[in-house]
């Protein structure tokens, strides 16, 4: 039985589908549903801090922000009790620090990002979080 569970998610089509299983195990299990966007920072404390970046950061906060919405939606609309987080660093870390945090008791995330470095970064993530997790995670696929 899992009473809270963490969603990891980007706004990639594979983050929707982990979002989806997520939202069935909270329906069966009448479990909080949590979802947390990492913004990945870790790359970005050797660039030179100046507009640009700061342009970069803002658009990677907004889409958080918008793949949150549409999370908090969907467990409305299947009346979930639901929490939202935007966390900043190496998402690996971050996602296991706030399942503690929270006592999840299930990681879900999927096995891969948009597509390109953010395919690597975060089956990386991926890869972190089922090593370092002392949680069941789920990790969905497309």
């Amino acid at each position: 039985m899992f009473n809270t569970i963490l969603i990891a998610i980007d706004g990639s089509e594979v983050s929707k589908k982990a979002f989806e299983a997520a939202l069935e195990e909270a329906k069966v299990w009448k479990s909080a549903l949590n979802a947390v966007y990492v913004i990945e920072t870790g790359g970005f404390e050797n660039i030179p801090a100046d507009s640009t970046m700061e342009v970069v950061y803002n658009r990677l906060e907004s889409i958080g922000a918008e793949a949150l919405k549409e999370a908090e939606e969907g467990a409305g609309k299947n009346g979930l009790n639901f929490s939202s987080f935007i966390k900043e660093g190496h998402a690996g870390e971050e996602i296991v620090k706030l399942a503690e945090e929270i006592d999840a008791d299930l990681i879900v995330l999927g096995s891969h990002g948009k597509s390109g470095i953010d395919r690597l970064l975060l089956g990386s993530v991926t890869d972190f979080v089922t090593k370092h997790s002392k949680v069941s995670t789920m990790v969905v696929r497309l």
